[in-house]
């Protein structure tokens, strides 16, 4: 992906509606194609990290995966050193991880393949000083966007009425040639669609029935020796828990235990470490008792993975578009959300720099962010298949791939070139089908010896 820095523009205003990652992306990739882009968020944004009303998962570990990091470094180039500055981690997916999977831990070695261990608010204040630092972009805060305003025929969408929250409240409105709903899983796109006469597109939930419950702990030297964070994943159909120990900048610690089917973690001492307990390794469960809590505990529940299929509509406004969990919402344990904006955002800057008609943008863009979701939602959506309580519409041959995947998972505890595989998969930079490719299957099959 090559960063646009054309002069010719596409339009003179465009709108992001949301300022959360993927509405910051999307206002970046904007900024090279509109004189003027104006990003309108429901909360107040201050110029500081912090976690915001309208993110209801912003306190949970939080992970970048290699290729959206990819796509971050391109956009901002000088990103990954304000991060490490500030305390951040970014680091080899290979050797940073102590990763337990079925009865046994992958076997670290040094993969190349990089990713960015942050908490959300720091991370999302590093990208939105970029943004709205550069000249042609500007933000309205505490504004509630109502409606789309269209050109009254029902065939592109013109602008948005908002209204604007505190003591100055008032209706206004804002004109703009395109406009982009990144607004999240809780998105009213197809509320303001059927106001302008269009029907929605299809949802496919798939119901888990996820939950987290996250604490802060102080980070000293020694807590944790030969890896930098630890993963210890479900074993269904029996065990339905997992844990996740993640550093963080100012030398803390984000503990989250995670439960699928409604098995959540209590948010108090003994039953948050009892839960613990019932991890499929004792690894979090021997840490967590010499740890020094900073904070409470965050409890927050995951109840599907939620896509919603924007590709199959044959009608759609001109002048709108959708990007971000607002199209597809994955099980968080899975850390694909910010990777797979970064990626839809590096759609949106293709399709716009291909300067195709406005009107008729969402035909290339929904075809090509289907693209990006597909294999985020197989990846996830087919993983929590494995759980017998999970619920919804499976991809074709789903139990069959999941049977090769449990053998992959155990080949990763003894074979580097299957588990390097792997890593390139989960991290969005290789297709899935490259692990049924027949060298890999070939090792994994033989036991990965």
């Amino acid at each position: 992906m090559k960063v646009n820095n054309r002069t010719a523009k596409c339009g003179k205003q465009a709108i992001v509606i949301g300022g959360s990652f993927a509405g910051l992306l999307a206002a970046r990739v904007l900024s090279d194609h509109f004189d003027r882009v104006t990003l309108i968020e429901r909360d107040e944004m201050n110029d500081r990290p912090e976690a915001r009303k309208g993110q209801p998962q912003v306190r949970h570990p939080h992970t970048v995966l290699a290729n959206g990091l990819n796509v971050l470094t391109r956009y901002f180039p000088d990103l990954p050193d304000a991060l490490r500055k500030g305390g951040a981690s970014i680091t080899d997916v290979g050797t940073a991880i102590r990763w337990h999977v079925s009865g046994g831990y992958r076997r670290q070695f040094k993969s190349g393949v990089y990713f960015a261990l942050a908490s959300r608010p720091f991370l999302e204040w590093e990208v939105r000083r970029r943004v709205f630092s550069l000249p042609n972009v500007s933000a309205v805060d505490r504004s509630t966007v109502t409606a789309l305003l269209s050109n009254g025929k029902g065939g592109r969408v013109t602008g948005v009425r908002t209204v604007r929250r505190g003591e100055n409240s008032r209706e206004e409105e804002w004109a703009a040639e395109l406009v982009i709903d990144a607004t999240g899983r809780g998105s009213a796109g197809l509320r303001w669609l059927e106001a302008l006469g269009y029907a929605g597109p299809e949802e496919n939930a798939v119901k888990i029935g996820l939950g987290y419950t996250t604490r802060i702990y102080r980070r000293r030297p020694g807590d944790l020796v030969g890896a930098e964070l630890i993963i210890i994943a479900a074993a269904p159909p029996g065990t339905k828990r997992a844990g996740l120990f993640a550093p963080m900048e100012d030398d803390r610690w984000n503990v989250s235990l995670v439960g699928w089917g409604g098995d959540h973690a209590p948010a108090d001492e003994a039953g948050f470490l009892e839960f613990a307990r019932g991890l499929a390794a004792p690894d979090i469960y021997n840490i967590l008792p010499h740890l020094e809590p900073l904070t409470d505990f965050f409890h927050h529940k995951t109840p599907s993975n939620l896509r919603r299929e924007y590709q199959k509509l044959t009608r759609f406004p001109g002048g709108y578009l959708v990007l971000g969990d607002a199209i597809a919402s994955f099980n968080p344990f899975y850390a694909q959300a910010m990777a797979s904006a970064a990626l839809q955002a590096a759609v949106l800057d293709e399709v716009l720099t291909g300067r195709g008609p406005l009107d008729t943008l969402w035909k290339p863009f929904f075809k090509r962010t289907a693209k990006v979701v597909d294999l985020a939602w197989a990846l996830a959506a087919g993983q929590d298949f494995n759980f017998p309580e999970t619920r919804g519409r499976k991809i074709r041959g789903t139990n069959l791939k999941n049977a090769y995947m449990a053998k992959l998972q155990r080949a990763t505890q003894r074979d580097t070139v299957v588990y390097g595989a792997f890593l390139r998969v989960a991290n969005l930079l290789a297709p899935r089908k490259s692990l049924f490719q027949p060298p890999i299957m070939w090792r994994v099959l033989r036991g990965g010896k």
